[in-house]
């Protein structure tokens, strides 16, 4: 009973800390990644559709972008896309190809971002500790039901505490990372 709770708790909070990792790989640094337009969504045929869906895209330097839509007509969609997205990134088309330079951060900007990705650091880790609390909520009302021993009881806090300090060390160490790779010119 013990050991699945566990087991269980250790799943949520490395789910955690992947969405964490997705969710940083969406904020701009200097560098150019596909990642950058996960979230951009396109009107394709009425529909909104990810960008990924309807085009390929590829970084073929360090600071540029470059999609190859499926359908060409489909490119003044493709900009209007990666424009509403804001992600302060302008796209430019030659007709065949949508080309999206990433311009260099400012040292004002590099501080803001580093301050938005601590603020979304911060709420992954208050979500670390939610799990934890739910863990030990539980682990309180087995002991309450006699379900497990008061020795359970404490063991079982003891490895909660155990992981989400641990988690919350893995998620220090996905921030510091960006952080690093943001504030690097």
């Amino acid at each position: 009973m013990l050991d699945e709770i566990v087991k269980d708790l250790r799943q949520e909070m490395e789910q955690t800390v992947d969405a964490m990792r997705r969710d940083l790989m969406r904020t701009r640094t200097g560098r150019a990644s596909a990642a950058l337009l996960g979230g951009v969504m396109v009107e394709y045929y009425g529909a909104q559709t990810p960008l990924n869906q309807v085009s390929t895209i590829a970084v073929p330097e360090p600071r540029l972008l470059l999609l190859q839509p499926f359908d060409q007509g489909s490119i003044p969609a493709i900009e209007k896309g990666i424009m509403l997205a804001d992600l302060g990134l302008t796209p430019a088309n030659d007709g065949k190809v949508v080309r999206v330079p990433i311009p260099e951060l400012t040292e004002d900007r590099r501080r803001e971002l580093v301050k938005q990705i601590r603020k979304v650091a911060e709420d992954y880790r208050v979500s670390v500790r939610s799990h934890r609390r739910d863990a030990n909520e539980l682990l309180k009302s087995l002991q309450k039901d006699k379900e497990i021993t008061e020795d359970d009881l404490r063991r079982g806090q003891e490895k909660t505490q155990e992981l989400t300090k641990e988690y919350t060390d893995k998620l220090d160490q996905v921030l510091k990372a960006k952080e690093e790779e943001i504030m690097e010119v």
